[in-house]
């Protein structure tokens, strides 16, 4: 399978960003492991702070992956733009987050992004992408 990992604002700072919360790992670092863990598997990475680059990668691996795991980080809560964006993909979504967004700040329990999600994992660190990944392959 071809799959996109899409990550939004502050993921390219992991490791050094509130390490209680998202722990010490860099995103490069666990996508190194990901990709000898599912090497049967295509991964393509990207990483942007920006909302339209965001809608660009969505739109585009939606015309030539199978799948899609998305962070899109704050923007869970704010982005009607990427929720559009999903509900126009042709393939699967699955909206991931490091931290449990349900048991944090109130702003952080709703998002515009899991109802149009094939479905949503969170809180289990890193793990949660490894997660989505077997969400995508074993459908």
């Amino acid at each position: 399978m071809k799959l996109a990992i899409i990550n939004g604002p502050n993921l390219n700072i992991l490791g050094n960003r509130e390490n209680q919360i998202y722990g010490t790992l860099s995103m490069e670092a666990y996508l190194d492991k990901l990709q000898e863990r599912f090497k049967e598997h295509q991964i393509r990475y990207v990483q942007s702070n920006s909302e339209a680059e965001l809608i660009t990668a969505i739109q585009e691996s939606s015309n030539r992956y199978d799948g899609i795991i998305l962070n899109p980080g704050g923007l869970t809560h704010t982005s009607v733009a990427i929720a559009d964006s999903i509900r126009a993909s042709v393939i699967p979504v699955i909206e991931v987050h490091l931290s449990h967004t349900m048991a944090r700040e109130n702003y952080r329990k709703r998002s515009l992004i899991s109802p149009v999600c094939r479905g949503s994992i969170s809180g289990f660190g890193m793990k949660s992408y490894e997660l989505g990944i077997h969400a995508l392959i074993t459908d």
